[in-house]
């Protein structure tokens, strides 16, 4: 089964705590790691705007990205919240495999 790293910007602390908290209790990702202090540039409603964000890290599977995808939208504050899935590649195989065994 194929491993995912999701990322998924927040605008604060409590809203990364609520998403990385429902993500793993409904078994939607293994882990979520927090990175606070990030800052964003982006293109919204026809200007360029700069934010300070904190970005989520998500380990899951790909048989859990459309229900990781909804709870997000449904669980989020923004209008367009970023839910960007990366495959991964490779890496540690007890690592991979310990994603699979938390999300069965």
């Amino acid at each position: 089964m194929k491993s995912y790293v999701v990322l998924i910007t927040t605008p604060n602390r409590l809203v990364s705590e609520k998403i990385s908290r429902g993500l793993v209790q409904k078994k939607l990702a293994a882990c979520v790691n927090r990175v606070p202090g990030i800052q964003s540039r982006y293109w919204w409603k026809g200007k360029i705007e700069t934010a300070r964000e904190e970005l989520l890290l998500v380990k899951t599977r790909q048989s859990r990205l459309p229900a990781l995808t909804r709870w997000v939208e449904q669980n989020h504050p923004y209008d367009i919240c970023e839910v960007l899935a990366i495959p991964v590649a490779g890496g540690s195989k007890a690592y991979l495999d310990w994603i699979g065994e938390s999300l069965a």
